[in-house]
C-alpha cells in the first residue's frame, strides 16, 4: 500500500512511518523541508509542501492508496486567543486541503485516516465513553467536531474515512511523557489537583499498530477511540509513573489554582478528563500490546 502522511515528521508520524515501512508499505511524508533526518526510517519518500496551503503536494497525495492526516498545532501550551485560533484553524484548514487533494484522484480508491482526539466528548466525570457517545461543547470538543466534520466530507467523494480519536500518547522520545519526566525530575511527583480525573492514554506502539490495522482493513470506517482498554485516574497514573522512576509520590496534589494560573484554560483542562474505552477497535479484533498502564510504563521507562 502507498501511504501519504501529513504531520509525518512529528512524534506520532515518525513512529507510524517506521511501523508502516516495517510492515512492507511504501510511505511518503509531507514536509516543508522535504529532506531526510536522523529520526526517519530509510525508504521514506519526502514530499515538499505546506499542508496549510494548496500546492503540488496535493497532486502527489492523490496518487496514493491512503492518506493519514496527523497535522495540527500542539495543544500542550498556554491557550491565548491566538493559540486557540491556530489550534482550530491548523486542523480544519489542513484537513480541508487533504480532502481537496483526494478530489484530484480521478476516481482512484483512497482511504483517509484522520486524527482526532478524545476531547471530542467533553468532560463527563466517571461516565464511560465509547464511540456512540455524543460530542461535548467546550473548546477542544468543538475543535474535534469541526475537524471530524471536515474529514467526513471526503465520504461524498466515495472515500473510506476513518476517524481516530487519540488519547494521551505515551512514547519514549517526545509527547506528553517526555514533558512529564522533565517536570518530575525537578519537582515532586504528585497528582494534578484531586487526582480523581480520568486519564485516557495509549502507548505509542499500540497507536501505530492501531493505525496500521485500520489502514489495512477495508471494512473499517467511522470513529475509533485510540486509547488503551483501561483508563486510569490521574493519581493512579502518577503512582505508576513514580514507581517506574524509582521515586515516591508526594501526597499533596498540585493545587488547582496553580495550574490555572500557570497554564490558563489549558491548565483547567488538565483537571478534567474522560474515561474512554476503544469499543470499536476491540470489536474489530485489535489486540493491544500494552493494555495496562503498569506494563506500558515499564517498557517506556526501561531506558530512562
Amino acid at each position: 500500500m502507498k501511504v501519504f502522511i501529513t504531520g509525518g515528521t512529528g512524534f506520532v508520524g515518525r513512529a507510524l512511518a517506521q511501523a508502516l515501512v516495517s510492515g512492507g508499505h511504501s510511505v511518503s511524508v509531507l514536509s516543508r523541508r522535504a529532506g531526510p533526518d536522523g529520526g526517519m526510517p530509510g525508504g521514506v519518500t519526502f514530499v515538499r509542501g505546506d499542508p496549510t496551503a494548496r500546492g503540488q503536494w496535493q497532486e502527489v497525495a492523490a496518487g496514493h492508496d491512503a492518506i493519514v492526516n496527523l497535522a495540527g498545532r500542539s495543544i500542550f501550551t498556554r491557550w491565548t486567543a491566538d493559540v486557540k485560533r491556530d489550534i482550530r484553524e491548523s486542523r480544519v484548514s489542513i484537513t480541508a486541503n487533504v480532502v481537496d487533494a483526494i478530489s484530484r484522484s480521478g476516481g482512484r480508491h483512497i482511504a483517509l485516516v484522520n486524527a482526532s482526539a478524545v476531547g471530542y466528548y467533553g468532560f463527563h466525570g466517571d461516565e464511560t465513553l465509547d464511540e456512540s457517545s455524543g460530542a461535548g461543547s467546550d473548546f477542544l470538543a468543538t475543535v474535534a467536531r469541526d475537524w471530524e466534520d471536515t474529514a467526513m466530507k471526503a465520504e461524498g467523494l466515495g472515500v473510506r474515512v476513518v476517524i481516530c480519536r487519540f488519547g494521551i500518547v505515551l512514547g519514549k522520545r517526545g509527547g506528553a511523557l517526555s514533558q512529564m519526566l522533565k517536570t518530575y525530575r525537578r519537582l515532586p511527583v504528585s497528582p494534578l489537583g484531586s487526582g480523581r480525573q480520568w486519564f485516557s492514554w495509549i502507548h505509542l506502539a499500540d497507536l501505530c499498530e492501531a493505525l496500521k490495522f485500520l489502514l489495512e482493513r477495508d471494512e473499517a470506517q467511522g470513529p475509533f477511540n485510540c486509547t488503551a482498554p483501561a483508563a486510569v485516574r490521574n493519581r493512579d497514573f502518577v503512582k505508576a509513573l513514580a514507581h517506574g522512576m524509582g521515586r515516591r509520590v508526594f501526597p499533596l496534589g498540585v493545587p488547582s489554582f496553580a495550574l490555572r494560573l500557570t497554564l490558563g484554560e489549558f491548565g483547567g483542562m488538565l483537571l478534567e478528563g474522560q474515561r474512554v474505552v476503544p469499543r470499536n477497535l476491540l470489536d474489530a479484533g485489535f489486540e493491544f500490546i500494552y493494555p495496562d498502564i503498569e506494563a506500558a510504563l515499564e517498557d517506556l521507562l526501561e531506558a530512562v
